[in-house]
């Protein structure tokens, strides 16, 4: 007897759909397998576990954006027939996780399900199924938890962009591209004056659950942020969704008690409000409404602020007072105490030192500090500031204090008997008074008595300037008969700069010409270009300098150029070198190059200017080489080595440069040999025929070359000569033996 198959538990079935979510999310290509597999969990009788597993991994698999449209379509309408997301939002006492997940699960599928039954409609019973599920959950919207309600809110916003025209700036594949317009006027199942009233009434459904649950913050925020999207690409709905939120004031749970909850929720309303006021007015500023939106936004933010400042603000003096506390802080605008006036102690009996006589506090601290460790700028500007906020009355006070001091001192001092001094010149020696002020302080030098020989000294001087007064003039220096006068100053020769030298000169110079590109921005109003007479630099901004740059490279050695080389005879002897302007020319081809698609606008001023300075040369009659042939050819090349189907701009190259030649047109044929490049070619020669009369000629030769030549641009290049050059078609027809009306197949034979 067989053993019975062991059913695995629910945490083992757990761990292998976790393992199955993994491989799905690596692979977007098991998807499909995995959601088919997962149909019975689905069912009422499955473990409630098992079944918030299957719902959440069909809400991410319908909402996965890595899947293509057709793999998305595919699984949509899979799980709808199989009744799937029927049986996880229509089943009753269904349990909140599973109806939420179902529910967003239902609001990814509506608009595939929309999409998908334009262009099949065949089979009904998928929109059919689809229109049960939206009827179940616009039924349970207004009595569901707060959670499911949220969901709910998503769901109705996809059906409302679904039902409603759009102004076709939506990206593709993103959900928002199925809209009213896709509907074709034929169709059987959807009606779009039906589908559009339905979603007018679910969008004033939503505005006035708004107004409803202005205190429920959750269903506030959730609400304005599904609308954001539907003003924005809607514009039906537009000026109904911001008149409402015009309307709605957050700031409503302000009269009720301030509580911590109520502040928080307040915050959170206006915060959300205002965010959804000032993305509108950023995006459209010239909308209708644009002045009530910008006085509706200072408003709330002058509200909020009244309200949630008051409690910070400091409280004015009579409520400091009623609230006993008196007049702590006292205003500043009451007159300062008055000083007492200044007293200063006269000296005690005794000899003194002058920092006594000059100091004016009795501190004992202060008069015992050394002043001289500051430093003297510092000591300095403590003096001039203090002198300069100093009372007058209080600085006079200080000085007649410190002369007191001196006249008491000068009195109390005893006499001293005169000191003599020796007079230079004289035998005896007169009799001076000693220093008053030092003896009066007691400072009497003790070594009075010492007479230095100051006479000897002096009379020795004396007689040495007698003598040389009385000596005989000593004979002056030779000098030479020429005299001494100032010859022109002349430089030194500088030395000879060798070719080599000069190369690697240019060379770094024409690098830090392209230095300051880096750092400068392109304007962002471009203004139209004066034409070749322009100046230059007449701004610091990117297109002032490339055209100084071209102006360099192609006018730097105007004239130059006589005497000099040309760069392949250089080359032939041997010594490779590149003048200053060739260098530029050189960097500037490399950065053109760079992004090419984006600087066009400097290849084309790069080519007028080499063609303006082949001009002058040709009328000077300087015989310098002509650079314009050549760059435009090789920027031709290097066009053309990038070039794809889409890049327009190699036209608008061939127009704006100032001539056209055979061997430059020629280039063009090289772009019929690829398939998908022969109509941009096409293209660009029939503009120059069209809008360029002096190269039309040279545009039809190019036509008429590649229509013998490539079999894969004769039906446009037969077309456009059938129009400017019917009757060598018709030659060439006759001489071939054929109809004039097929000459691509009298080619081919």
């Amino acid at each position: 007897m067989a053993s019975p198959v062991k059913t695995p538990s629910t945490s083992e079935q757990m761990q292998q759909l976790n393992n199955a979510r993994k491989m799905a999310f690596e692979s977007p290509a098991y998807f499909k397998q995995i959601v088919q597999g997962i149909f019975p969990l689905t069912a009422a009788s499955s473990p409630v576990d098992l079944r918030r597993w299957a719902a959440e991994f069909i809400a991410e698999a319908l909402a996965c954006p890595a899947l293509r449209t057709q793999e998305k379509d595919d699984l949509t309408i899979s799980v709808i027939d199989a009744g799937a997301l029927g049986s996880l939002v229509e089943a009753p006492d269904q349990d909140p996780l599973v109806l939420k997940a179902g529910i967003m699960a239902a609001a990814s599928a509506y608009p595939v399900v929309v999409r998908w039954i334009i262009s099949n409609t065949y089979h009904p019973e998928s929109w059919l199924a689809m229109s049960a599920i939206k009827s179940k959950i616009l039924s349970i919207w207004e009595g569901a938890p707060t959670p499911v309600k949220l969901c709910c809110i998503k769901f109705v916003q996809r059906v409302i962009l679904a039902q409603t025209a759009s102004n076709g700036a939506e990206p593709k594949h993103s959900g928002l591209d199925v809209n009213l317009n896709m509907i074709t006027p034929n169709q059987n199942l959807l009606d779009p004056r039906s589908l559009e009233a339905e979603a007018i009434g679910l969008l004033d459904r939503m505005l006035g659950g708004l107004q409803d649950n202005d205190s429920d913050v959750l269903i506030v925020d959730a609400t304005l942020n599904t609308l954001a999207i539907l003003a924005r690409t809607r514009p039906a709905t537009s000026n109904r969704i911001i008149n409402a939120a015009l309307n709605f004031n957050p700031l409503k749970l302000a009269n009720s008690p301030m509580t911590p909850k109520n502040k928080v929720l307040i915050k959170s309303m206006t915060k959300t409000t205002l965010s959804f006021l000032g993305n509108i007015l950023r995006r459209d500023p010239d909308n209708p409404l644009a002045p009530r939106i910008s006085q509706q936004i200072q408003r709330l933010m002058r509200s909020r602020d009244e309200i949630f400042n008051e409690a910070n603000r400091k409280r004015a003096l009579p409520e400091q007072a009623a609230a006993g506390h008196g007049d702590v802080k006292r205003q500043k605008t009451e007159a300062a105490a008055p000083q007492p006036p200044l007293r200063i102690q006269p000296l005690a009996p005794g000899p003194h030192t002058l920092a006594e006589v000059f100091s004016l506090t009795n501190n004992t601290g202060l008069q015992g500090f050394d002043v001289t460790v500051v430093p003297a700028p510092l000591t300095a500007r403590i003096n001039i500031r203090t002198l300069a906020s100093l009372d007058q009355g209080q600085l006079d006070l200080a000085i007649n204090g410190v002369r007191d001091r001196l006249i008491a001192l000068y009195a109390a001092a005893p006499a001293v008997p005169p000191v003599p001094v020796p007079v230079v010149g004289t035998a005896t020696a007169q009799q001076a008074p000693a220093n008053s002020g030092t003896a009066a302080l007691g400072l009497v030098d003790d070594d009075d008595d010492y007479e230095p020989d100051l006479y000897t000294a002096a009379e020795d001087t004396e007689q040495i300037l007698n003598k040389l007064d009385n000596a005989p003039p000593e004979a002056p220096p030779e000098q030479n008969a020429e005299p001494l006068a100032l010859g022109p100053f002349r430089l030194p020769p500088p030395p000879v700069l060798n070719p080599d030298t000069a190369a690697k000169v240019s060379q770094i110079t024409a690098m830090r010409i392209f230095g300051p590109l880096s750092g400068l921005e392109d304007p962002l109003v471009r203004k139209p270009k004066a034409g070749l007479n322009r100046l230059a630099a007449n701004s610091h901004d990117r297109d002032s300098w490339l055209t100084l740059i071209t102006r360099l490279a192609t006018r730097s050695t105007m004239g130059l150029e006589d005497d000099i080389k040309t760069e392949a005879d250089a080359t032939a002897l041997g010594h490779p070198q590149m003048s200053l302007g060739n260098l530029i020319r050189e960097m500037l081809f490399n950065y053109v190059l760079e992004d090419w698609r984006r600087r066009i606008e400097v290849a084309v001023a790069w080519c007028c200017e080499e063609w303006y300075n082949d001009q002058l040369a040709k009328r000077e009659g300087l015989g310098a080489p002509l650079n314009y042939e050549r760059c435009a050819l090789r920027l031709m090349d290097g066009f053309l080595s990038y070039i794809t189907a889409q890049d327009k701009v190699l036209t608008r190259f061939l127009s704006e440069i100032p001539h056209l030649s055979r061997e430059l047109l020629g280039r063009l044929k090289g772009l019929c040999s690829d398939p998908t490049t022969v109509q941009l070619a096409m293209t660009s020669l029939l503009y120059l025929m069209m809008f360029k009369p002096p190269a039309r000629e040279l545009a039809l030769d190019t036509v008429y070359e590649i229509w013998l030549e490539y079999e894969d641009a004769r039906p446009l290049a037969e077309k456009y000569l059938r129009k400017w050059r019917p009757k060598l078609l018709e030659a060439h027809a006759a001489a071939d033996g054929a109809p004039s009306g097929n000459g691509s197949q009298a080619m081919t034979a």
